[in-house]
């Protein structure tokens, strides 16, 4: 048994409590620091089961770390991994958790900025469509996690008045991405995550802008037509349709209303709409 006057010598109280925590954090600050560092010694205080300090013991640890938050980005990005192969990716994984280690537990998080650190990978701009395929999974990872929500009806929409559409606001599906890009990312995509050869893809072709989105129980990616994408992110923006059509009038002078209408609605991103002021419909 414990006596209470032992728990009453060694607690900390008033400014003693203060400087107990500071010197927590300053440990467990020294701690993380040393983790993804290799150059750095195992922090001060550190002893193995035998109450003795050892090198060893937390290089294994720090190692075993590394390679799980490598792991864990692969996981993510499997067509980046598989297009650059596994010596590539693990070195480049490995430095980008030592500029980056997680700052959350929950580990669905991690690896957001990793498209972000590719563009900067100098030995990666010999693919210089990688990082935009690294968007496309990170679009990919976040709509498979997005809230659940339940797509309106094809013909809901055909019950309001064509006087009245201009004025629309469509509320999409909370797992609704969308990823531009210079380069064919769509077929890339494609290509690689089904481990298919990609030898014969064209990336000189057109650029892709691609639709993410969740709107069952599978993440689903379409290729939009030109224009299709400013127009979906004015309506994630809150602008009706008349203001949405003006966004992708100024990338294609072309651009077709009824036919992405038409898109959108098949894609079954649209989960409510608002007639303003009047009323709003939400799916059921």
């Amino acid at each position: 048994m414990i006596d209470p006057a032992e728990i009453q010598a060694f607690s900390c109280e008033g400014p003693e409590q203060d400087r107990c925590m500071h010197g927590f954090a300053d440990r467990q600050a020294d701690f993380a620091q040393a983790i993804l560092d290799p150059h750095m010694p195992a922090p001060a205080g550190l002893v193995g089961p035998d109450g003795r300090p050892s090198e060893k013991r937390f290089a294994v640890y720090r190692n075993n770390v590394v390679v799980g938050l490598i792991e864990t980005l692969k996981a993510a990005y499997p067509v980046v991994h598989r297009l650059v192969g596994d010596e590539f990716f693990s070195v480049m994984a490995r430095l980008y958790v030592m500029a980056e280690p997680p700052l959350s537990p929950i580990m669905l998080d991690y690896g957001a900025s990793f498209p972000a650190f590719i563009v900067c990978f100098e030995p990666a701009a010999v693919l210089p469509y990688l990082s935009d395929a690294a968007r496309l999974e990170r679009a990919w990872v976040e709509a498979y996690h997005a809230a659940e929500a339940s797509p309106l009806p094809p013909s809901a929409l055909a019950h309001v008045p064509p006087r009245d559409v201009p004025a629309l606001r469509l509320n999409l599906h909370p797992s609704v991405r969308i990823v531009r890009s210079a380069f064919p990312i769509v077929a890339i995509w494609q290509a690689n995550i089904g481990g298919e050869d990609t030898g014969n893809l064209d990336l000189g072709e057109d650029g892709d802008d691609a639709l993410v989105a969740r709107p069952e129980a599978d993440v689903e990616v379409r290729r939009l037509p030109t224009g299709a994408a400013a127009f979906m992110e004015a309506l994630q923006a809150g602008l009706p349709i008349v203001g949405a059509v003006k966004e992708g009038l100024l990338v294609n002078p072309g651009f077709d209303l009824a036919s992405t209408l038409r898109g959108v609605i098949e894609a079954n991103v649209i989960v409510g709409y608002e007639l303003q002021p009047a009323r709003s419909v939400e799916a059921a």
